[in-house]
């Protein structure tokens, strides 16, 4: 497998931690979606990162549909899902959240470092904002700070919260503020001293 984009993208980033998790070997290809525009849309044309290509040489878009592929690879017994029924549908709420926050987060850069002063709208900035700081406070209420979903096993909403946290502490620190949310902190803390995640740097 090929793993297309680079890691300064939480949902590339969510994509290769799991595969290291997972133990699935693949080659990571770091194609900037703005720098190497003609050499991704050769691979995609719609320059979506992550672009993932499989062993079949069928070529996959968006994180979630690919950790889809990647479960279905690994094989039973493997799965970064929970297995318990009231365990998923948390699981799924978490990893809910996180995409919200992420994608928030990624609106917010984009207002900022791509649109011009003068065509921005400060109502919508706003909005977005709020929107923002709504996902991290359910995050922060929610969490377990002390453990993994999976008891001693990072899963796939353990995964995607904490990768979610550190590209907003990254890109933005100044605006959902590390110290407002320790318990996020800490889970931060302990995932980005795992092995995947330390191997797999956001920067």
């Amino acid at each position: 497998m090929k793993l297309y984009g680079m890691l300064d993208s939480p949902y590339v980033r969510r994509v290769a931690v799991s595969l290291k998790l997972l133990d699935l070997p693949f080659e990571h290809v770091p194609l900037s979606v703005f720098r190497d525009y003609e050499r991704f849309a050769a691979i995609n044309p719609t320059v979506k990162a992550p672009t993932l290509t499989t062993d079949d040489g069928i070529t996959l878009i968006d994180s979630t549909l690919i950790l889809q592929h990647i479960e279905d690879v690994a094989g039973p017994g493997r799965s970064l899902r929970p297995t318990d029924p009231i365990a998923r549908q948390k699981g799924l709420r978490l990893t809910g959240l996180a995409l919200a926050a992420c994608e928030k987060t990624v609106q917010i850069v984009y207002e900022h470092q791509l649109r011009p002063d003068d065509r921005r709208h400060q109502p919508w900035v706003e909005r977005v904002d709020g929107q923002l700081r709504a996902a991290y406070a359910l995050l922060e209420a929610e969490v377990d700070p002390d453990g993994w979903m999976g008891g001693e096993r990072m899963l796939d909403p353990d995964i995607a919260v904490a990768i979610t946290w550190r590209f907003t502490q990254f890109m933005m620190p100044e605006r959902i503020v590390a110290a407002d949310y320790p318990r996020l902190a800490a889970l931060s803390a302990r995932a980005e001293a795992l092995p995947a995640f330390a191997s797999t740097p956001l920067d």
